[in-house]
């Protein structure tokens, strides 16, 4: 097993798996966190350990995972809460969207995005 934190690669056929086959929502959020147009570089479906990453910023050390109705069972619940806290012990901050709220309130994801990576900023 490789010691490799980022971008594994026994995992990268996954990775472009996820990439070419893209949600709707996860497409619409891409749209707009791509080319740094929130001030910070975004990379998608990223590695980290044995997880992949929705997007993930390097340089503020910030995850966005988007999260549909499969999130919402029991074990599911347990795996993002283990997953999240595997996030936090390597100093990075995980932020958790609806994919409602991506495709109906794009706005105000847009401007929580935006103040989460201002505080990211002042705090690296």
């Amino acid at each position: 097993m490789s010691d490799q934190i980022f971008n594994r690669p026994d995992y990268k056929q996954r990775r472009q798996e996820l990439r070419n086959n893209m949600t709707e929502p996860e497409k619409r959020l891409w749209s707009v966190l791509r080319k740094k147009q929130l001030g910070v570089k975004f990379r998608r479906q990223h590695g980290i350990g044995h997880y992949i990453a929705d997007f993930y910023s390097p340089e503020i050390r910030l995850v966005i995972e988007l999260d549909g109705d499969s999130h919402f069972h029991q074990d599911a619940i347990q795996y993002d809460a283990v997953r999240d806290e595997y996030m936090r012990a390597l100093g990075i901050v995980v932020i958790r969207l609806l994919n409602q709220d991506v495709m109906c309130n794009f706005d105000a994801v847009k401007s929580y995005i935006h103040a989460q990576i201002i505080d990211r900023k002042a705090n690296i």
